[in-house]
Formats: C-alpha cells, structure tokens, sequence
C-alpha cells in the first residue's frame, strides 16, 4: 500500500481571501471546490496542495503545524510578505537565524535564510 502526502489544510474564516493571499505568496493558481473551499496547487513538483477549509472560530493558540518559506534572499522575502499583509511575531523564538511572521488571519509560518 501507498501513501503520497497531498494537501496540507488551513482552517481560515474567509477561505477565498486567506487562499488569495497564500496564492499571491507562493506563485501558486487558486480554484474554489464545489464545497466552497479553495484549493492552491503548486507548479509541478512543488509540494502538497494547500487547502483551504471554512471554519466559525478564531485562531486562538500558536499553531502546532507551520510552514517554511526557503528565499534566495530573506530580509527581502520578509519585506514584500510584510508588505503583502503579514506581520511579525513574537512565539517565544528568541534570536534566530529565522524570521517568524503570521498570515492575515494570524496563522505562524517562518521564513528561513537562503541556503547555499
């Protein structure tokens, strides 16, 4: 028996809104489901889908699963997600060589140095 791991889901209030922004950060194409979630698709071979799914409650607690962003250049990642609506974000990190930032409906993701 196989197993591919194929959609990573997001709980957000406006799925559309949440799924446009992820779209605009990742370069990834959008659609909406017949159920009203959205769903990100990556360029081939780029990694799991995200799903976006429609839930009545706020995020309250620091997320126990995040995702990782690799640029070529961080401190400029950093600014143009800044400028597209995230914001920083203290979770207890301390000095790191990562910078911890939260989506527009605060969910945590990091942005890692450039690898070599």
């Amino acid at each position: 028996m196989g197993v591919r791991f194929t959609d990573l889901c997001v709980d957000a209030a406006d799925t559309q809104s949440l799924g446009s922004w992820w779209a605009e950060v990742l370069g990834y194409t959008g659609e909406v489901t017949d159920d009203g979630d959205v769903v990100l698709r990556p360029p081939a071979g780029g990694g799991p889908n995200l799903l976006f799914l429609a839930v009545p409650e706020t995020k309250v607690v620091k997320n126990r699963l995040h995702i990782d962003l690799t640029p070529d250049d961080q401190e400029a990642e950093v600014d143009r997600l800044i400028g597209l609506g995230a914001r920083r974000v203290d979770i207890g990190q301390g000095d790191q060589s990562w910078v911890v930032l939260a989506d527009p409906e605060g969910n945590e993701f990091c942005v890692l140095a450039a690898q070599d």
